[in-house]
């Protein structure tokens, strides 16, 4: 198919007069948008109660026969994963198994009412546990609470004290991660876990997942490595668990392999028959149950040295606050905390919902988590996000609505009151396990590597920083050293943006970079050049030197050898003008002593014939230098656009200078000289700002480039764009709004035009067709 336009080339100017420029839509001021905030109503209080409250928008509404079935069956799926999730991931944060039971019940209530997501599980979650474990085994080392031992001279570590002040700790750290997270959702900063690219979310996942198995690598094989912290604790405690391997505990042993090899082959059965089976089994908690009931019965704890669960109290704890001094110590760590539980909680989020076609509020997700991390902080819960296995489970088991997470907490609420207490024989083997077992997703995370080589280099980069900076030096500062290395990724990529000169398609009005596209060819004196990026203060030096190496111009050295000759030819006209006066003079003087009256040359002796001649010749000279310049200063105008070697400016035989001997013109381009650069065009579609370096940049180019007589011009820019070159006093009686044009092709007919060129090819006719 064909199309063909027909209309008057457009500068910007004309564009205004054509498509009426003007104030079409009237925006509130500031004093409207301030008053119509304020003001009450009731559709806008029910609005305002929707969105904080967001359960009263879908609960009343809740279809009880076509929802309700899925969601109990999705509620219960839910808790099985919670209770076995709950004791396991407690310990990675340096805390008593029960306190992961809390975790996994107050922030799901407080997620139902708060919460966008209709699927998102929120909980416990390997990676923010082991990030509050790194905080707690920092703050509260074992080695700060050791006691005298009985009968000994050894010592021992006091745990009472211990975990009431790791306790302390961990609840502090929630609750200011909370109020971090409330703050960013009343600010409406939910939008910068767009700054967090995926590659590096799931690379710094990956990272957490193998800081987790190292940090189980002690209850598996029933060993006791030294408790390292800081950057390379996790090969410190590698090397160590190696160094112990001797040591290990052949029945804790025993126990591990038998779980994970029971864990992985029922899971792997879960995956194949997915679509057959009506329900997952849930062996997690087939294998807490039996676990418990085999180590019971066998006493394996007392027999074969296998470390148990311990005490696990039942029932509710009624809420304190936390030592205030603790705060200012953890306001780092609570920020870094709260910043990875929200980009877990909002990528999850964000992904059930596209594929369920609904959708999510980045905000209000924040403020969700926030309370909930707040409200549980003072129950003794700890940092809770969204687990990908528990959620997969709520949307594959019939889940609709939060419904499921009312029915969860209300079977983890029974769990907490009677059955908690039943698990105080599991043996910590086996929950180390489940740990270990579940992180197969994050680890299947690994095959990105192949496919970021395939596709986007510097995203593999990304990754691989983001991955040995989370493992190497933690995951408190290799999340600052991520960050650090994205923002990097991205200032170079605007500093190396790729700069092409673009050539007509014959028969369009298409211009595309002739390096990429064959049947893209230059028009004869134009060059049309592109930046792939924005202009402005970092890159702007960048591109004036791009500008100049793809058109093949030096404009320093064309300007240095046009200043020269102009140098050179004020002072050759000087000389012409002294030497003119002096002949003057001498011709006046020697006329003094001629003949008056009538005369002939006879009457001429031979000394006054001779004077006489000499004398009119000096006239005649005086005419040649005074009379034959055509602009006023004894040389003719040169058309520096012209001189593309700047070699040429001193050797052309064509520009003869007064006192070389030749007639002081300059001769019309030869026809090859004529297909030499005369305009430039410079493609700013792809400019999004302007900031004031690169508004004196492009003047610069203009003033610079017509100094030496070419023609710039201006093309494709945006609206938003022109108004802030107007605003920075671009436009001038010297630079006038006629440079800019609105496409390319406008600003390539203008030139024609201008320069009333006819050497485009005949299939090239159609350009003028628009």
């Amino acid at each position: 198919m064909e199309y063909f336009v027909q209309r008057e080339i457009l500068d910007d100017d004309r564009l205004d007069n054509v498509a009426q420029k003007g104030i079409w839509v009237t925006k509130p001021t500031i004093v409207e948008r301030v008053k119509d905030y304020f003001r009450c109503s009731l559709s806008r209080l029910k609005l305002m109660l929707f969105s904080w409250f967001p359960i009263l928008h879908w609960l009343p509404q809740y279809p009880i026969k076509e929802y309700l079935p899925g969601d109990i069956v999705s509620g219960a799926s839910i808790f099985v994963l919670h209770l076995p999730q709950g004791l396991a991931y407690a310990p990675l944060a340096g805390l008593s198994p029960v306190y992961g039971l809390y975790a996994s019940f107050y922030p799901v209530l407080i997620y139902v009412i708060f919460g966008t997501s209709r699927h998102l599980s929120v909980g416990t979650f390997a990676v923010t546990s082991i990030m509050v474990g790194n905080v707690v085994q920092r703050l509260a080392p074992d080695s700060n609470f050791l006691i005298p031992a009985n009968g000994t001279n050894g010592t021992v570590v006091n745990t009472s004290v211990r975990d009431h002040n790791r306790l302390e700790i961990v609840m502090a750290l929630t609750i200011l991660m909370g109020i971090y997270q409330i703050l960013l959702s009343i600010f409406r900063f939910g939008f910068m876990v767009s700054y967090l690219s995926e590659p590096m979310v799931r690379a710094y996942t990956t990272g957490s997942a193998v800081l987790v198995c190292v940090s189980q690598l002690k209850p598996m094989f029933g060993v006791l490595p030294g408790q390292y912290t800081g950057p390379l604790s996790a090969v410190y405690t590698v090397v160590d668990v190696c160094r112990l391997l001797p040591k290990t505990k052949i029945p804790v042993l025993i126990v591990t392999i038998v779980s994970l090899a029971v864990l992985i082959a029922v899971k792997e059965i879960n995956t194949c028959f997915r679509n057959k089976l009506p329900l997952p089994i849930p062996i997690e908690l087939l294998v807490i149950i039996f676990g418990t009931i085999i180590a019971h019965f066998g006493e394996l704890k007392s027999k074969y040295g296998v470390n148990v669960v311990g005490l696990i109290p039942s029932g509710m704890t009624a809420p304190f606050a936390p030592s205030n001094s603790l705060y200012s110590q953890l306001a780092g760590d609570a920020f870094a905390v709260g910043i990875v539980s929200y980009v877990i909680n909002i990528s999850l989020a964000k992904t059930f919902a596209q594929k369920l076609s609904y959708k999510v509020d980045n905000s209000q997700e924040l403020m969700a988590v926030g309370i909930g991390n707040v409200f549980g902080g003072f129950f003794q819960s700890y940092a809770a996000t969204a687990s990908l296995s528990r959620t997969l489970v709520q949307e594959s088991t019939g889940g609709q609505t939060q419904v499921a997470g009312i029915i969860s907490s209300i079977l983890m609420l029974i769990a907490i009151l009677k059955i908690g207490s039943l698990f105080e024989d599991l043996p910590t083997a086996i929950l180390a396990t489940i740990v270990v077992v579940n992180l197969k997703g994050m680890f299947m995370q690994f095959v990105d590597l192949p496919m970021l080589w395939r596709t986007n280099k510097v995203d593999l980069l990304i990754w691989l920083v983001t991955f040995v900076a989370a493992v190497l030096l933690n995951l408190d500062l290799g999340l600052g050293v991520a960050v650090g290395f994205a923002i990097i990724t991205v200032i170079f990529r605007t500093q190396l943006p790729h700069y092409s000169v673009l050539g007509h398609v014959p028969g369009t009005d298409l211009y595309l970079d002739i390096e990429t596209y064959k049947e893209a060819k230059e028009i004869p004196g134009i060059k049309i050049f592109r930046s792939s990026t924005t202009i402005y203060y970092t890159n702007a030096e960048m591109y004036v030197d791009a500008l100049q190496e793809k058109c093949g111009i030096d404009i320093r050295t064309m300007l240095t050898a046009k200043r020269k000759q102009e140098a050179d030819l004020k002072r050759q006209q000087q000389k012409e003008e002294k030497r003119a006066k002096k002949e003057a003079k001498r011709q006046k003087k020697g006329l003094g002593h001629l003949p008056t009256g009538p005369f002939t040359l006879k009457d001429l002796n031979e000394d006054d014939y001779e004077r006489l001649r000499r004398e009119s010749q000096g006239n005649i000279s005086e005419f040649s230098v005074t009379d034959t310049s055509t602009n006023g200063h004894g040389i003719g105008q040169v058309n520096w656009a012209y001189q593309h070697d700047p070699a040429m400016m001193s050797s052309n035989p064509d520009i003869c200078l007064p006192g070389d001997g030749g007639v002081n013109t300059i001769s019309l381009p030869t026809e090859e000289e004529n297909r030499k650069i005369h305009t430039i065009i410079l493609d700013i579609s792809t400019i999004s700002f302007v900031d004031t370096v690169t508004s004196n940049t492009l003047k610069n180019i203009f003033k610079e480039f017509g100094e030496v007589d070419f023609n710039i011009y201006l093309a494709g820019a945006q609206v938003c764009v022109v108004k802030q070159l107007e605003t920075a006093g671009f436009f001038s009686d010297s630079l006038p709004k006629s440079k800019l044009f609105v496409t390319v092709h406008d600003a390539v007919l203008h030139v024609q035009m201008k320069q009333s060129q006819t050497d485009l090819k005949p299939d090239d006719s159609n350009i003028t067709k628009m």
